[in-house]
């Protein structure tokens, strides 16, 4: 079944996962910090109550009690938004998780800009940093409804920590029911012959919205989307590299820490070409629609088809 171009919110995709998931494997239990209408994490404490602790704004402590769960075997998806769980409950996803190398996936919510009128405040923008530098952990950023029902349903098989970043907005979906998700191999979305642009998250709907502005323009990108960001997929990036000698990286993140930083890394020790972010500069998000913000931070479709064609323009 082709279910592509449907606007679907993302975190529906997690919550029909985690029902998935209660109904195929008892070793599930979910937690939430009073967001769980939200984190779409309710749906699960609905059908399957004894396995669901809401734990009331203590971040901290659902890190901990998750930590002790994993500890008898189960299996605990920690949920809440990405700031709270990120920022303020680092010192136990890095002490008390990553350090055990405990079994504990962590869900933050309302990753980007796109997050809107909630403001600065609640946009997650360094998540995506904080969570890859700690060793041990894996960290995936879906890109749309299906993909992140199918890397739950793939985190909870892993054994080790996890972060899963999921957006606020409904947007359009760039997979299907039917698409194969496998984690840490980027997929290939597009293919043409002038530039490759490489992105993470649910900016994916923006980017492929920028696609026939490209083609008239005679531009012809290749799409990929890296959703993995650790473990990344080093080899579809050198391959990618070699072929066009320059990349393009499109992220609702920080530039410092996300997908464009880990992809440079990877070019600087592998296979050096000029690189071109397009993410969030040093600054914080802001209160606004959702498409008035990602214009005005430059990762509308229309920015997105701009900024690409000046940079193949530069010398």
């Amino acid at each position: 079944m082709d279910n592509k171009n449907k606007i679907l919110p993302i975190r529906d995709g997690y919550g029909r996962a985690l029902l998935k998931l209660g109904e195929t494997n008892p070793d599930i239990v979910v937690l939430d910090a009073d967001l769980s209408t939200s984190t779409r994490s309710n749906w699960f404490a609905e059908k399957y109550p004894d396995r669901f602790i809401d734990v009331g704004i203590a971040e901290q402590n659902m890190v901990n009690i998750a930590a002790g769960l994993s500890l008898e075997g189960k299996i605990p998806f920690v949920t809440t938004y990405g700031v709270f769980v990120c920022g303020r409950a680092f010192d136990q996803v890095r002490n008390t998780v990553c350090y055990s190398n405990l079994n504990v996936k962590i869900v933050g919510s309302h990753g980007g800009i796109s997050v809107g009128p909630d403001g600065g405040s609640h946009q997650a923008i360094e998540d995506i940093a904080l969570m890859r530098i700690l060793p041990n952990m894996t960290v995936v950023v879906p890109c749309d409804h299906f993909q992140a029902y199918k890397a739950t349903l793939q985190l909870a098989e892993l054994q080790g920590p996890a972060y899963l970043r999921l957006a606020r907005e409904p947007t359009a979906t760039i997979t299907c029911e039917d698409y194969k998700f496998q984690l840490g191999k980027a997929d290939i979305l597009t293919k043409g012959d002038d530039v490759v642009i490489i992105f993470a998250g649910t900016i994916g709907a923006e980017v492929m919205k920028a696609v026939p502005l490209l083609h008239r323009k005679n531009i012809y990108p290749t799409i990929i989307n890296m959703h993995t960001i650790k473990p990344i997929d080093k080899e579809t990036i050198i391959k990618y590299s070699k072929k066009f000698g320059k990349i393009i990286t499109i992220e609702e993140h920080l530039k410092a820490g996300g997908l464009g930083s880990a992809i440079s890394e990877v070019l600087a020790e592998s296979y050096p070409v000029k690189i071109k972010m397009f993410a969030i500069n040093d600054r914080f998000g802001e209160s606004g629609q959702p498409d008035i913000l990602l214009d005005a931070f430059g990762l509308s479709a229309e920015k997105i088809s701009e900024r690409v064609e000046r940079f193949l323009l530069e010398k």
